[in-house]
């Protein structure tokens, strides 16, 4: 229960909803209760042989409203006949009908809203935690299953939650509407004709007893298969090359067939309940029949045959919210299983949270510092003890063997990460004590993967600066060597890139992602070798884009390439998570050390 208030919590501000939804339901249930018992009249009128009716009486004190409609209609029968009794009584119940379906219009309208209210909350929630979550949250959990977390989970949870809300309320009320009424007609018979939903509510609580565990890992199942969804989309060329398209099907279809099977069972318990519920129900109206018939057939006083005819119709009735409530409440397992999936990700603590009294940093003027700075993956030491100084307007280029720790050093610029130990500070002030934001403001990077959104080309460029002018963006594009191939593209500015980009070339993607530094204009430059995976031709654009890029800026690049590396200030050389060297193209060759092996071999694989 603590996890299902816990979710319900995001239906906040619920009185706006629940209050409204209250009264349009109570009037529902009433005019809904009241239609049933208008049976025992139209009866009356029919086949009445025009005296007052007998066993009416009894119910008066009980459920007046009732008794005195039932009186009325005897008396316009004894006084005006049977024609004028049966016009207002057909007039009664056509008003009824209406205002019954008007109220269950409202409720259900409130209840709606009520449920959309909630999903907007749980997936704004739940989506906001996401991305404020560090980088080595994504790197341990699959994409697919945060995706199914944050669309299919919360679908369920919201409409599990919500539906059995509506459920705890409105189907108590209408059984205690139905069973009010049961009693005003016969106490006794309505004391053993009810014997059947405890029994019924505990049979259908051991059919549904392992419904929460088959749930969960139905999700997760689920999940899975999202993950091999976006895996098959995302490397669907390497598939083909390598023939593996066969062997990837049937990956899928062994988790979708697992899933199937979870959600077949699933099924079968679910809908186990209802059959039961309702055979039990139809075994105690046959007993009822039995019973009252016999006692109205024997001229008993006990009830008028029209009066018994309205207790066997509203009782046929009592087993509908006996049977909403087990189904509830063996579909609520489903959402309790997805809620705690959604809450376990709302739940992933933020790493990088700003002090409470955390500096803006306003510009950057004098240098970028790391102290004795160590970093590592779990056990895994990335570096160590590391010492480095990067001045202001100077190109500082990382090289090194493949896993050294210079991809893990640039992350840590932007406070991606916070070191284990060790301190990292811009103009002497420490990271820990400046706002996030405002150090990234201070950076612009370019990846080798050269990312772009499935958007224009113009707003790709303009992402770090969505107010910017069509000047400023072509502007842009002109420094990174853009602006004649975004010119000859279909649209132009205005042209969408498909997803990832991928209606470009690798090139053209670099120039664009380039453009969109430009723009953002930082006074840092992170650059992630962005010429690598480029022919020749595109290279030597790319590379004359960085080259106006990183003018009158820090740069730091990861290099592989030694015409990306060979005019830096300074090469930082790091093996194994520590500096091996520092010095210039030309001292480094000259020490003959690390940096001169891998110049001989050109081997700057990152």
């Amino acid at each position: 229960m603590k996890t299902y208030f816990r979710l319900l919590s995001f239906a906040k501000p619920i009185e706006k909803f629940a209050i409204p939804y209250l009264f349009a339901t109570l009037l529902a249930i009433f005019f809904n209760t009241f239609n049933f018992t208008l049976l025992s009249p139209l009866l009356e009128t029919l086949f009445s042989n025009g005296k007052p009716a007998t066993g009416i009486m009894k119910v008066a004190g009980t459920f007046d409203f009732i008794a005195r409609f039932q009186n009325y209609i005897s008396y316009t029968i004894a006084t005006v006949g049977k024609l004028g009794a049966l016009k207002i009584v057909c007039a009664v119940i056509l008003a009824s009908v209406l205002l019954s379906n008007f109220f269950r219009y409202l409720s259900q309208r409130f209840m709606e809203d009520l449920r959309v209210h909630t999903l907007l909350n749980m997936r704004k929630t739940v989506f906001s935690n996401v991305m404020d979550l560090h980088l080595g949250f994504f790197n341990n959990e699959r994409k697919g299953d945060i995706i199914s977390k944050v669309s299919s989970d919360v679908q369920v949870v919201q409409f599990t939650v919500t539906n059995t809300l509506q459920v705890v309320f409105k189907e108590p009320v209408q059984l205690i509407f139905y069973v009010f009424v049961l009693f005003s007609i016969s106490a006794k018979l309505t004391f053993f004709s009810l014997l059947v939903i405890p029994v019924s509510g505990f049979i259908i609580s051991k059919i549904v007893k392992r419904l929460k565990k088959q749930a969960t890992a139905a999700h997760e199942s689920f999940a899975k298969m999202l993950g091999f969804l976006d895996e098959a989309l995302s490397g669907i060329k390497i598939i083909k090359a390598f023939n593996s398209t066969a062997r990837i099907k049937d990956k899928f279809d062994r988790e979708n067939r697992y899933y199937s099977h979870l959600n077949r069972k699933m099924a079968r318990r679910q809908q186990l309940a209802s059959p039961v519920s309702q055979a039990m129900g139809i075994f105690v109206v046959v007993l009822i029949v039995w019973y009252g018939g016999g006692l109205v057939i024997s001229g008993s006083k006990e009830f008028s045959a029209a009066n018994f005819i309205m207790y066997i119709a509203i009782f046929s009735q009592v087993m509908q919210p006996v049977k909403a409530l087990s189904d509830s409440f063996s579909g609520i397992h489903s959402g309790i299983a997805a809620g705690e999936r959604v809450l376990a990700l709302i739940d992933t603590k933020v790493e990088m949270v700003d002090k409470p009294d955390a500096i803006v940093l306003k510009e950057f003027n004098q240098s970028l510092i790391f102290e004795d700075v160590s970093f590592s993956y779990g056990e895994k030491q990335v570096l160590s003890h590391l010492n480095l100084t990067i001045p202001k307007g100077k190109t500082i280029a990382l090289v090194g063997p493949s896993g050294g720790g210079k991809s893990t050093l640039m992350d840590l610029i932007p406070r991606f990460h916070d070191p284990k130990s060790g301190t990292i500070k811009i103009d002497g002030l420490d990271y820990k004590d400046l706002a996030v934001d405002s150090i990234r403001d201070k950076m612009g990077t370019v990846n080798q993967d050269s990312f772009l959104f499935n958007d224009t080309i113009f707003n790709n460029i303009a992402f770090a600066k969505p107010d910017a002018s069509e000047e400023e963006v072509v502007a842009a594009a002109k420094i990174a060597n853009a602006h004649e191939f975004i010119l000859q593209t279909d649209h132009g500015y205005q042209t969408f890139v498909g997803d990832r980009g991928n209606r470009l070339s690798g090139g053209q993607r670099q120039r664009v992602c380039i453009a969109r530094a430009v723009l953002a204009n930082p006074p840092i430059m992170l650059l992630d070798e962005a010429t690598s995976a480029l022919d020749t031709e595109s290279e030597k654009l790319v590379q004359d884009a960085l080259n106006k890029l990183m003018q009158n800026r820090t740069s730091i690049v990861i290099a592989h390439r030694l015409s990306t590396i060979q005019h830096a200030d300074t090469i930082v050389v790091i093996e194994k998570g520590e500096i091996a060297e520092t010095g210039s193209h030309n001292e480094l060759m000259n020490k003959n050390g690390l940096y001169r092996r891998l110049i001989d071999m050109q081997s700057f694989a990152d």
